[in-house]
């Protein structure tokens, strides 16, 4: 999985001299930092985990019981039990740019935790629906900022040559945990036995089961390093060398921790002064200019060019989520059990291969994103998960309610749904957030990815709130819907959205027309800083703070 735009040719050369390995012995090479993205991605496990296990608990009948379903009669309100953590997890993840920024990322990823783990408290007490959506909006609230922050930390932490690894390494662990959350709740689906009798424990067990990793992570979290992009922003330039040559296991002398001090150095060297640029009144360092300084960088988004890469990211999301894969997910035994299977254990046997299937589809997405490109596996995936909905709904009208009795007819609607979840799993699931951290300039990248994760999350929501009631109005429907988005996805990825793969930014504003050639000036302030800084010299020196590279650099000069 790629990061940004190619922004650093120059850099780039220099790094590949000094970086002699590559692909997979870069990973070993950089164990140390490896193993603490593999830890650190337990956030990435607990989301997923959550994802996947409130459709399991919700089909069973001791939970039915216990929060007494069949007297919510509203389907919104039912719909709301499982869409209200989408909308926490909007506002978490919003608020996480704050708090990453004011406390780190470390202490953020513990707050996050605190905050996700008295929601799972409040779940495993419940009486009735109240303490269902009470809990499950602060388990959002919580899940949301880690969805953020994992990835973030991960990129920040890691080298060049291996950073998208460790970012794919997110989606990896997202897509494990809804994988385990199914395997779980088919299991403890037996505790007691499957009728009115089952025990309270069939679903207390995969709810409470959240927060092990979840503890773990805000424990094992504090004895990480912080990340080096953060210290570097809070004025810690020392610390900031002294981590990066712990991680690479390297002296700080080595040319290699000096080259990449250097790199962290020119990128807070460069979001400073395009804040000068973009925001001049806004420098006084008081409460009101730090709030029409934030508000001034989200309206930026919307003028001019920008606006073509906003709606690319929104759009882009709205589609991710409107495959019907998250409804899937959510509903997936009660679809099932649509299609025919008999019993709950049954149709969650029938989930859990949705969780294997899309976690094995995710891997190829890995390796060959970056040869093919994000458009390609865009368009073939959603024409692959359309033809898949459209299967489903054409066995669904021709045999109807009687599906039950057309067993073969009844797996092959199953199949396709395991299709399905392997056409998302190599395309959407990882190209989608690929494709809108790449569409905008650097300097407005960040945010730019906030608007694109709020559509998701919103989305999301919509999603979860509205697949029961279309399954049940619409039936078959339901599906030709889901698959007329994935054909309008992929005809407006194949007409609408230019191929960012391997582009610079100054080709990026050639994609969108961007006159004022903002992405010119971005790498062109990018270029004058790398040299200031001695980042285009033949040889790299190496770093002594207050020398060289460090502190020297004033913001008066905005190019």
């Amino acid at each position: 999985m790629a990061g940004g735009a190619n922004t650093s040719g120059p850099l780039s050369s220099k790094r590949d001299a000094l970086v002699k390995v590559k692909g997979m012995k870069a990973f070993v090479s950089n164990s140390r930092v490896f193993f603490i993205a593999v830890f650190a991605s337990l956030g990435g496990l607990v989301y997923g985990y959550n994802q996947g296990m409130f459709g399991q608990i919700l089909s069973m009948s001791s939970f039915a019981e216990r929060i007494n379903i069949e007297s919510i009669s509203n389907p919104t309100t039912r719909g709301l039990l499982t869409a209200i953590l989408e909308l926490g997890a909007w506002i978490g993840a919003m608020a996480n740019g704050y708090l990453a920024d004011r406390f780190g990322r470390k202490k953020s990823v513990v707050i996050a935790v605190f905050v996700f783990c008295i929601g799972v408290i409040v779940q495993a007490c419940a009486k009735n629906k109240d303490y269902i959506l009470g809990g499950r909006f602060v388990t959002g609230l919580g899940v949301g900022s880690l969805s953020m922050l994992v990835p973030l930390y991960n990129a920040e932490l890691s080298p060049p040559e291996i950073r998208g690894g460790m970012v794919v390494l997110q989606q990896l662990s997202i897509t494990f945990g809804i994988m385990i959350s199914y395997w779980i709740g088919y299991g403890t689906n037996y505790i007691g036995g499957t009728g009115s009798g089952q025990s309270d424990a069939a679903w207390l067990i995969p709810i409470c089961l959240q927060l092990i990793p979840a503890l773990a992570l805000a424990g094992g979290i504090l004895f990480m390093p912080e990340s080096p992009r953060w210290l570097m922003n809070q004025g810690r330039e020392e610390d900031c060398l002294q981590t990066i040559a712990k991680l690479r296991q390297l002296p700080t002398t080595n040319d290699i921790v000096s080259l990449e001090f250097l790199e962290i150095k020119a990128q807070y060297i460069f979001d400073e002064e395009t804040k000068l640029e973009l925001y001049p009144d806004c420098q006084d360092g008081s409460k009101k200019s730090e709030f029409r300084m934030f508000y001034k960088s989200y309206a930026h988004l919307f003028k001019g060019s920008n606006l073509k890469r906003t709606i690319v990211a929104i759009t882009i999301m709205l589609f991710q989520q409107w495959t019907g894969v998250n409804g899937i997910l959510y509903y997936a035994p009660f679809i099932f059990s649509d299609l025919g299977l008999s019993g709950n254990t049954t149709s969650l046997l029938a989930s859990g291969v949705v969780g294997v299937a899309m976690f094995l589809a995710t891997i190829p997405s890995v390796i060959y994103i970056d040869k093919f490109g994000r458009r390609p596996l865009l368009i073939v995936g959603a024409l692959g998960m359309a033809s898949s909905h459209f299967i489903v709904a054409a066995i669904l009208g021709t045999y109807g309610d009687n599906i039950g009795d057309h067993k073969v007819a009844a797996w092959v609607a199953i199949v396709f749904i395991w299709i399905f979840a392997i056409h998302f799993g190599y395309s959407w699931g990882g190209g989608a957030w690929v494709l809108v951290s790449e569409v905008f300039p650097l300097g407005l990248r960040a945010k730019g990815v906030s608007i694109g994760a709020s559509s998701n999350w919103l989305n999301n929501f919509a999603v979860a709130m509205s697949t029961p009631d279309m399954i049940a109005a619409l039936k078959y429907g339901a599906y030709i819907f889901f698959g007329l988005v994935c054909v309008i996805g992929a005809a407006y990825v194949m007409f609408l959205v230019p191929e960012t793969k391997d582009r610079t930014l100054e080709e990026m504003d050639e994609l969108f027309k961007d006159e004022s050639g903002q992405g010119k000036r971005d790498l062109e302030r990018m270029q004058r800083i790398w040299t200031e800084l001695g980042l285009l010299d033949n040889e790299v020196a190496p770093v002594t703070i207050g020398e060289k590279g460090s502190v020297t650099h004033s913001f008066n000069e905005v190019a």
